[in-house]
């Protein structure tokens, strides 16, 4: 394989500041960056140098940093020039680096290389991007943990007993003529089962930090007029939605992306949940139900005035009851006492709400607090869950018919999708897909 070209980009962000950066990494960024500066760098020394153009022009001045590889955040030669931060300084800059060789830098490279040459594996990469974009400092720590190897750690903890299994089980099929027969060995079954309690624990924490980084969903659902915007404009701070005595106002998903008890929070107010004969309320409720299907959580609201109807009634036995909260609205108006499992809440004086964004962040902020959450993505738990699903049917294989192929084929899924999510084994177009979501320079 060729050695890899030499990339260049600005690192900071775009605008004017008093320090802009400029990264190179590949085999001549020492060259370049010695050219740029018409002088030697030296290795892990901060040098004062000029910065000239091809005509000898200086174009500023500023600060050198060599990192000779391995010792980079690449692994390959890496130079940072730390100059003012001008728009037009730093393009000119950036400008000069390519004419010495340089190349500009996809978004995500430098990562993307910091992995391929064993800097990072696949959810420390991505933790990187996840702590730029954080949104929370309860989001802002579980990336730096995920960064730190927490969640990898665990990952490959799990790899680890996948394998011991995988060994002992081909093992059997190797020696399947001797007149020992493993499989029926019930310790298999224990190792099967602490390998999926295990994958299930990983996997609810995961669950848990893929809320950090994307945030809750949460979804208002009800009959017309039962308070639903209201509450989004009390939650938001402001008039997002609009808010009259006329039934069926809100036609449309309206979205408010806030932050409580440091989760961010995406919250969903939907159309009022009735058969009507108006296609476009017709339209505004297949959407409600949407949004209900895509929701963490759904809190349905019910008009204390007017309590829980023979509507309300059907709406809540249809709704998920693993994410559903009921909320007595209009509390200050009087009406029927909240059922047990309800909160009474009023967007006038104030009261229950506190317990609603309680009940709403419980889970997520204990979490945030014991110093154990990691940042997750989607893609994480979708593979966990995958993984998962192999150790099912390996477990089931073991339980029937004791079929040592399909119980191995099945924990070698299960290794597969484990390793997916470190990057061990991953395709180009996923690699493709996840570098290409960081920001250039990074």
């Amino acid at each position: 394989m060729p050695p890899p070209d030499t990339i260049a980009a600005i690192a900071t962000p775009p605008g004017s500041g008093g320090i802009g950066i400029l990264r190179l990494s590949g085999p001549d960024a020492l060259a370049i960056g010695e050219a740029v500066s018409a002088s030697r760098l030296l290795p892990g020394v901060i040098q004062f140098r000029r910065f000239y153009a091809a005509d000898g022009e200086v174009i500023d001045h500023g600060l050198c940093l060599y990192f000779k590889a391995p010792h980079s955040y690449s692994g390959e030669d890496s130079v940072e020039l730390q100059a003012h931060g001008g728009a037009i300084v730093l393009d000119m800059l950036l400008e000069r680096l390519c004419e010495l060789g340089a190349r500009l830098a996809r978004a995500g490279e430098f990562s993307e290389r910091a992995f391929l040459n064993g800097k990072l594996d696949l959810t420390q990469a991505e933790a990187i991007a996840d702590l730029i974009e954080s949104g929370s400092r309860a989001a802002s720590r579980a990336a730096m943990r995920s960064l730190e190897g927490r969640f990898s750690e665990q990952v490959h903890r799990l790899v680890e007993q996948v394998i011991e299994l995988r060994v002992y089980i081909e093992a059997a099929l190797d020696f399947a003529d001797e007149e020992i027969d493993f499989l029926e060995d019930e310790a298999i079954g224990r190792r099967l089962d602490d390998c999926r309690q295990n994958l299930q624990a990983l996997l609810a924490q995961a669950e848990q930090g893929r809320r950090l980084q994307e945030g809750l969903t949460i979804a208002l659902a009800g009959l017309p007029n039962a308070g639903k915007s209201s509450l989004l404009n009390y939650l938001a701070g402001y008039e997002a939605a609009i808010v009259t005595d006329i039934e069926g106002t809100t036609r449309d998903v309206l979205r408010e992306h806030i932050s409580l008890k440091g989760i961010p929070l995406r919250i969903l107010d939907t159309a009022g949940l009735r058969e009507t004969e108006n296609p476009v309320e017709q339209e505004g409720v297949r959407r409600a139900w949407n949004a209900i299907e895509q929701a963490d959580v759904v809190l349905y609201l019910v008009d204390s005035r007017r309590g829980m109807t023979a509507a309300d009634a059907r709406i809540v036995a249809a709704l998920p009851g693993d994410k559903l909260q009921l909320v007595w609205s209009k509390s200050d108006l009087g009406g029927d006492a909240a059922q047990a499992q309800a909160i009474a809440v009023s967007v006038k004086t104030g009261d229950g709400i506190e317990s609603l964004i309680e009940r709403i962040t419980g889970q997520s902020a204990d979490l945030n607090q014991d110093n154990q959450a990691f940042m997750a993505r989607r893609r994480h738990v979708d593979a966990l869950q995958r993984a998962g699903q192999g150790l099912d049917r390996a477990a089931k294989a073991f339980a029937t018919n004791r079929s040592g192929e399909l119980i191995a084929e099945d924990l070698r899924d299960a290794q597969r999708h484990l390793n997916e999510i470190t990057g061990e084994f991953s395709s180009e177009d996923l690699l493709g897909r996840i570098f290409a979501s960081f920001c250039i320079g990074k």
